[in-house]
């Protein structure tokens, strides 16, 4: 079974609009009541039966079961008798409120998550329908929702042929509304098997990546193009009344600063995703979790960079051009000499060259971690490859892939690109 999701923009009416803000606000109520459900049920089993607590009390009596998911559907069931408010939603869209309250407690123990937070209006972004019916849902531009009825919206790209709408999900974004589709197929496609032009990438600071066939990306500042205006609106906002309408029209402009920002960024890693595959068969990345790296004191180039959404990117792009893509070990690939596998000793930050002192091979540091990268990628795989890897006779990770060793004194050239 294939899924894909595709994102659209939608053109709501002005009921259609007073409707995707009442159910956000439905959502809302409904997030924030099972929260305070399950805390008050926790924070009553912070102490022993027998004993009294200075920071919490005994509030929900010993034989109240946990409110988990079956639970609060349930009670959820009940308190539309008494709230008719519930019933101006669509029932499966609360549902999925309570399902992802659900998957967020189970997260918080199993990836490590933080505490689930309360939501306020702004917080409160989204719900989906889960199911649409067999009915006819697409006509033309338009997609038919439970009591939005049919939503137009700009069709930048058709939906392929045997896909079906699954569920859409409407979204509220600083520049508008967006309606996301979830499109299913009944179809196999294997993975991309390892063949073709071996590549490896080294991400950092200095350049954004560095290729193994010499190809070096200049790091665009996406954050400082914008930094100053950002500055100005936010320096302006603390002056601003709490809950006051100026304070939240100025809070719509620096959202929409923010994700004008982020979607060039996007687009960005994109375009170079797809540019990195036109000549690969094969793509190699470091296994690294840059939420290290974010927490340094260059995080905020790091996150400005946004190296994980890369490689999440670059990891679709790699599945969907058919380019076998994997994560090799990130150590010593800056004290490693992808010629000999010399171990040259630990670099500056300041030292951009790499030279090798037992085979004299010379070329940029980015580019030659790149190399070992690749090097270690080809390795993993138990099988050599007849096909030159960056033009200098070497495949391999040690010396009898070398072919003479005049090949050894050449050095690799590197090429800048600029980012834009």
């Amino acid at each position: 079974m294939l899924t894909l999701t595709y994102e659209y923009k939608a053109k709501p009416t002005k009921e259609q609009i007073l409707g995707i803000e009442h159910t956000l606000d439905v959502c809302r109520k409904v997030w924030n009541f099972a929260l305070r459900e399950r805390k008050d049920w926790l924070n009553s089993r912070k102490c022993q039966v027998n004993a009294c607590s200075l920071t919490s009390e005994y509030i929900v009596p010993a034989s109240e079961p946990y409110p988990n998911y079956n639970t609060q559907a349930k009670s959820l069931t009940l308190a539309k008798e008494q709230y008719p408010e519930l019933k101006t939603v669509n029932a499966q869209v609360l549902q999925q409120v309570l399902r992802k309250l659900e998957t967020a407690f189970i997260d918080m123990k199993r990836k490590g998550m933080g505490f689930p937070r309360f939501k306020n209006r702004y917080r409160m972004r989204s719900f989906v329908y889960p199911q649409l019916g067999k009915s006819q849902l697409l006509r033309g531009n338009q997609i038919k929702l439970p009591q939005l009825g049919w939503l137009e919206y700009v069709k930048s790209r058709e939906i392929p042929d045997g896909f079906v709408v699954k569920q859409a999900r409407i979204v509220r974004k600083a520049s508008g509304y967006f309606v996301m589709l979830t499109l299913e197929c009944d179809v196999l496609v294997p993975s991309p098997v390892p063949s073709g032009h071996p590549v490896g990438l080294d991400l950092g600071l200095d350049k954004f990546t560095a290729t193994s066939d010499g190809l070096l990306v200049e790091r665009p500042r996406f954050l400082n193009s914008l930094h100053r205006k950002l500055k100005l609106l936010q320096r302006r906002l603390k002056h601003k009344k709490k809950r006051s309408s100026n304070r939240h029209k100025l809070n719509l402009r620096i959202a929409r600063l923010h994700q004008r920002i982020s979607d060039t960024r996007k687009d960005w890693h994109f375009k170079l995703a797809h540019k990195l595959c036109d000549k690969a068969g094969m793509m190699f990345v470091e296994d690294i979790d840059f939420r290290t790296w974010a927490k340094g004191m260059l995080g905020k180039h790091t996150l400005d960079a946004g190296f994980g959404q890369f490689i999440e990117i670059l990891k679709w792009v790699c599945w969907k051009r058919g380019v076998y893509f994997e994560k090799v070990s990130a150590y010593y690939t800056s004290q490693v000499c992808p010629q000999c596998d010399t171990h040259t000793g630990k670099k500056e930050l300041n030292d951009r060259v790499h030279s090798c002192p037992e085979c004299g091979y010379t070329t940029h540091r980015d580019v030659a971690a790149a190399q070992v990268i690749r090097n270690r990628g080809i390795s993993g795989l138990g099988r050599s490859l007849e096909e030159n890897a960056c033009g200098d006779g070497l495949t391999g990770t040690g010396d009898s892939l070398v072919k003479s060793r005049k090949s050894r004194k050449k050095g690799g050239e590197a090429f800048v690109e600029s980012a834009s």
